[in-house]
C-alpha cells in the first residue's frame, strides 16, 4: 500500500498537471485574442488608407493613453497596474508595427536612458535611431526622417535640461507626449577589468554627480572621468583593464558588461522626465497637460501679471522655468506646464488673457499626461 507521503506527492503532481493544463488553455486563448487584435489593427490601417488622406496618421497618442488607462482601471491583480499597462504597451507596439513601424530619434548613443525612455513609451517594436545631440533629434523630426523624437527635459535632482528648452524656442515641433523614467545607476566592468585595481571610472557628468557619495565611500581614490554619455562610458571600458563605468542596465546588456554594484545613485527617488516631440497636434485624451513658452520684459509685477489669469481660471500650473531671451537684453522667456488641454474653455480663457500681457506666447503642445 502507498504511504501517506506517496499519496500526498501524487496529489501534488495531479494538482500541478491540472494547473498546467489550465495555463496552456489560457495561453491558447490569449494567443487567439492577440491575433484577433492584430487583424483589427491591420483593418484600421486599410480603412485609413481607403479614406484617401494625404498623410495617414497611424499612431494616436491620445488613443494609446486612453487604452492604457482603461487597462489599469480594469486590472484586478495580482499583477500591478503598471505591469499590466506595460504588457498592453508591447501588444499595441507590435500591432502598430503591422500598420507602419514608428521611427524614433533619441539622444544617443545606443544604451542611454533616453533610448530606454523611447522604448518605454513606444514599445520594443519601434525603430529607434541614436543622435549625437539634442538639436539633431529636433532636426531629424523636422526633416521628416523620423516620426518622433525623445529628449530629456528635467531630472529630479539635477534640474532642467536647458538645451532642450532652448531648442523649442526656434522650432515649430509640438510636444506629443511625456514619459518619466526611474534612473538607476550601476557600476559595471568588462571581461578584461581587474576589479581589485580600478583606478578610473567613466560616466556622464550628471551620473557622476548623482553617485558622488557612493563613489566617495567605495572608490575615493579612483579618477572620475566625464564623457558625453553613459553608453559611451560603457563602450570605452571594453579595452581598459583598470576602468569601470557607471551606466544603466540597458548599456550593460548591450555591451556585454558585468554589473559590479547595483543602484548606486545617492537619491533613491532619482527620475528623469522626457518629452516626445513630433509635428502633429494631439487631440484631448481626458487627462492632459499643456506646455507653453512666453516672452516678457523684466519689469515690476511682470511675473504676477503672467500667472494671475491661470489662478483666476483655476488652471493648475505644474512647472515654471525661466531662461534669458536671446532676442534682446532684459527680456526673459518662461516655460510653463499646466494641467488641461488647449481645447478646454478654462485653458483658452487663461491663455487669451496671458497673450495680451506678454510680448510673445507660443503653445508647445497639449499631450496626454504620462501613464507609465
Amino acid at each position: 500500500m502507498a504511504s501517506d507521503q506517496e499519496r500526498e506527492k501524487n496529489d501534488t503532481q495531479q494538482q500541478l498537471l491540472a494547473l498546467r493544463d489550465r495555463i496552456d488553455a489560457i495561453d491558447e486563448q490569449i494567443g487567439q485574442l492577440i491575433s484577433e487584435r492584430a487583424l483589427c489593427a491591420q483593418a484600421v490601417a486599410e480603412v485609413k488608407k481607403a479614406a484617401g488622406d494625404q498623410q495617414v496618421i497611424y499612431y494616436r497618442p491620445e488613443r494609446e493613453a486612453q487604452v492604457l488607462r482603461r487597462a489599469m482601471e480594469r486590472n484586478k491583480g495580482p499583477l500591478g497596474d503598471e505591469e499590466v499597462a506595460r504588457l498592453f504597451r508591447e501588444i499595441m507596439s507590435a500591432c502598430l508595427a503591422l500598420e507602419e513601424p514608428i521611427k524614433v530619434a533619441f539622444l544617443g548613443p545606443e544604451g542611454t536612458f533616453t533610448q530606454q525612455a523611447a522604448l518605454k513609451h513606444f514599445g520594443n517594436s519601434a525603430v529607434t535611431r541614436p543622435m549625437s545631440a539634442i538639436d539633431q533629434v529636433f532636426r531629424e523630426v523636422e526633416a521628416g526622417a523620423v516620426n518622433y523624437g525623445v529628449v530629456p527635459v528635467e531630472n529630479s535632482t539635477e534640474g532642467v535640461v536647458t538645451h532642450t528648452l532652448d531648442n523649442f524656442i526656434g522650432s515649430n515641433l509640438k510636444i506629443c507626449g511625456e514619459v518619466e523614467l526611474r534612473i538607476h545607476h550601476h557600476l559595471m566592468v568588462s571581461d578584461v577589468t581587474h576589479t581589485d585595481s580600478i583606478t578610473r571610472i567613466y560616466s556622464h557628468s550628471q551620473s557622476l554627480a548623482q553617485c558622488r557619495k557612493w563613489l566617495d565611500a567605495h572608490y575615493p581614490k579612483a579618477e572620475r572621468i566625464a564623457v558625453n554619455s553613459n553608453a559611451e562610458a560603457a563602450k570605452r571600458i571594453k579595452g581598459e583593464w583598470n576602468a569601470a563605468a557607471i551606466a544603466g542596465e540597458m548599456a550593460a546588456e548591450l555591451y556585454g558588461l558585468q554589473v559590479l554594484a547595483e543602484k548606486i545613485e545617492d537619491e533613491p527617488d532619482n527620475s528623469t522626465r522626457f518629452l516626445i516631440i513630433g509635428t502633429d497636434q494631439v487631440p484631448p485624451s481626458g487627462e492632459d497637460k499643456t506646455s507653453i513658452v512666453v516672452a516678457v520684459k523684466n519689469s515690476p509685477g511682470a511675473l504676477h501679471d503672467l500667472l494671475e489669469p491661470f489662478q483666476r481660471h483655476k488652471v493648475d500650473l505644474t512647472r515654471v522655468e525661466t531662461r534669458p531671451s536671446r532676442s534682446g537684453a532684459w527680456t526673459y522667456v518662461f516655460f510653463i506646464d499646466f494641467k488641461g488641454h488647449v481645447n478646454e474653455q478654462p485653458v483658452q480663457s487663461a491663455l487669451g488673457e496671458v497673450s495680451e500681457r506678454v510680448s510673445d506666447l507660443k503653445i508647445l503642445g497639449s499631450y496626454p499626461k504620462g501613464v507609465l
